[in-house]
Order: C-alpha cells, then structure tokens, then sequence
C-alpha cells in the first residue's frame, strides 16, 4: 500500500499543469503621425561674438579704475584714468606755440602789405619783397604745423582717460591703481567679452552639407538653431545661423557652423559646452514614438511591440531623427501600433504585460505580489 500511494503521488506532482508567468509591468504608448522638424545636431562650444583686451595707448601712472569685476559695461563708459598732467603741460606748450606763431605771422603779412605798397614807388626791391611773401608762407605752414601739434596733444590726452570699446562683461582686473602702466604691456588691464549677443560654434558630419546647403539655398530667413544643455536636454536659447564655413575638415570630416544668440538672460556662458540642434525644415505625417520606446542591440535599433493578446514581440526598426523627446520612425512601425516606453529590460519575446499606470500601480486593478502572483 505504501509503495502504490508513493507511485501516485509522483504521477500526480508529475502531471500537474504549470503556472503561467505574470505579467510584467510596463508603460506604453501609441505610434502617432505628426509634423516634426529636420534637424541636425552637433557638438557645439558656447563663445563671444567679440573679445578685446583693453591696454592703454600711452605710458603713465594709472590713478584710478571706476568698473568692477564681473560687471556690465556699455561702449563708451569710462572705465580707468591715467594722471592726465603731463599731456595737459604738452597741450599748453603747443597752444602757446601757435600763438607765437599766429603772431609772427600777423606781422609778417602786414609788412608785406607795406612792402607791395612801397614797390609801387620803387621804394624797395623785389627781392625784398619775394622773401617777405615767403617768410608769410613759411609762417603760415609753421601755424598748421601746430594746430597738428595741438590735436596730437588733445588726443594724447584724451587717452589718459580709458573707456570700454565695446559692451560686454568685465573680467578680473589685471592692474591695481598706483602702478606705471606702459603701451607695450603684454598683458592689458581687463579683458572685456560680449556676451549679448553670444556665439556657438558647432560641427555637423560632412554627409549633413548637402542637406544644409540645399536648406539655405531654398530659405529666405536665416536657418534657426537651437542651443540645448546636454545634461538635462532643456532648451537654453534659440538662434540663427550666421556662418557655413568655406571648406571641409579632411582631417575629422566635419564642416564648421556658428550660430548667433541673444542671451540678455545669460544662460549662455563662453566656453560652454552645448548641443547646437540646426532646424532645416518639416517634415510632414512623420511616424513618432517617445525615444525611451527606442532600445538597441548589436543588430540595430528595435522596438517591443504590443499585440492584441498583450504579448510583446521585438520589432526591428530605422530611426531616422530624435525631436523633443521623440524618436521619428522610418521603417518598422504603423500608426497606432503600441510600443513599450518602460519597463523593456524584464521583458523577452512572447512575455505578457499588464500596463502600469501614473504612481506605479498596474492598470485593470491587479497588482504583483512579492511572490510573483497576479492578485485582484
């Protein structure tokens, strides 16, 4: 008796029916047709429109500097003076001197008046006369000599006040009040960036040139650009192409692009690194799905696929952009097909999902148990 009980058991444990898997959770979402922008995007490297090392144009003693570091500046505002005194007495000399002159001058041609009046009566020679009239001239070119003098001196000291060529932000100040400064210093006294508008200088493969060209031949506005922050992918600012540049690297295979921003907000900043998106167009009834649908393997991009009967299949697809957020389909996929957006990584061929809804919970009111049963 004992051995026939054992012997049925075993053929009962035999036969007993497997339990199916439960179902996974996942998110997912449906394939739509929309109109999405060609775009191309490159490395890029945030950079100034322009940047200029202020030096002074004269030696002296630097009196004072009115600016602070790390503030804005507009073209024209003073920004440091040099002791003016030395240019002000070489001023003064040169008025001075034009007044001798002005009156060597007032005398010479009234003596020339006199000299034509007497050469008339043949009172005087005409020797005489010829060299007043050249003495007159002489003086005269003595006059515009210092009046050339005169403007060499106010410019002279007109540079012993320094004002910003351009506006933009101030760096670290180079040289303290108090020191002689010189014109030949290597190192200038600040270094001024405009940093409004800002730069971004960027490089797209040389297989994109074609499309590029092709988009600024048959666009009369200027092709815009986007400057997106490659950590968290938010759009920093939006621009416009300012330059193509005029050959090929051979060298790494990219063509060179810059484009130009307004930044009053300053979320762009010279040296940074960006992800610099070119917008070439539209693309109409495009096939889009979020881009965390989109996974990859050693044989291309590919997508899980959600049948009717919830069962997931692995579907190859092309990807031919990423917008937004959204991978744009060339090949694979239809519209309304329902893709995994979440979840991809417990899933395998012919599994079974159930969707999960906003919060974790699993739609349809089930929910997983610890120990892996669909409860309801």
């Amino acid at each position: 008796m004992l051995i026939i009980a054992t012997g049925a058991w075993r053929k009962s444990a035999h036969t007993a029916p497997t339990a199916a898997p439960p179902p996974v959770p996942a998110s997912t979402a449906r394939v739509a047709s929309e109109t999405v922008p060609i775009a191309r995007t490159g490395v890029g490297t945030v950079m100034t429109v322009a940047s200029v090392t202020v030096r002074t144009r004269i030696d002296g003693q630097l009196d004072s500097v009115e600016f602070k570091e790390g503030q804005d500046v507009k073209a024209g505002q003073v920004l440091a003076r040099i002791d003016p005194r030395t240019f002000q007495a070489q001023l003064e000399q040169s008025l001075a001197q034009k007044s001798k002159d002005e009156a060597q001058l007032a005398n010479a041609r009234a003596d020339l008046q006199r000299y034509g009046a007497l050469i008339k009566e043949d009172a005087t020679t005409q020797q005489t006369l010829d060299t007043q009239r050249a003495l007159v001239n002489q003086l005269q070119a003595a006059v515009k000599s210092d009046d050339a003098q005169i403007h060499l001196a106010q410019v002279q000291l007109g540079y012993t006040t320094i004002t910003a060529p351009l506006s933009g932000r101030v760096g670290a100040r180079l040289v303290d009040p108090g020191n002689i400064v010189h014109a030949a210093d290597a190192n200038g006294l600040l270094l001024i960036n405009q940093i409004d508008p800002i730069a971004v200088q960027f490089t797209l493969p040389e297989s994109s040139f074609q499309a590029v060209n092709r988009a600024l031949n048959t666009q009369h506005e200027p092709l815009p650009v986007e400057a997106i922050d490659r950590d968290t992918h938010e759009v920093l600012a939006t621009g416009r192409l300012v330059l193509l540049n005029n050959q090929i690297d051979t060298a790494t295979g990219t063509i060179s692009m810059k484009a130009q921003f307004a930044n009053a907000e300053h979320t762009l900043w010279p040296g940074q690194s960006v992800d610099a998106r070119l917008v070439l167009g539209e693309r109409a009834d495009a096939l889009t799905v979020p881009s965390a649908a989109v996974q990859r393997s050693q044989d291309g991009f590919f997508a899980y696929v959600v049948g009717p009967d919830d069962k997931v299949r692995m579907q190859p697809i092309e990807v031919a952009d990423t917008v937004g957020g959204k991978s744009v389909i060339a090949k694979g996929l239809a519209v309304g097909d329902r893709v995994v957006t979440d979840g991809q990584y417990r899933l395998t061929p012919g599994a079974r999902i159930v969707e999960r809804q906003q919060g974790g919970s699993i739609g349809g009111g089930a929910e997983v148990a610890e120990a892996g049963e669909v409860k309801r």
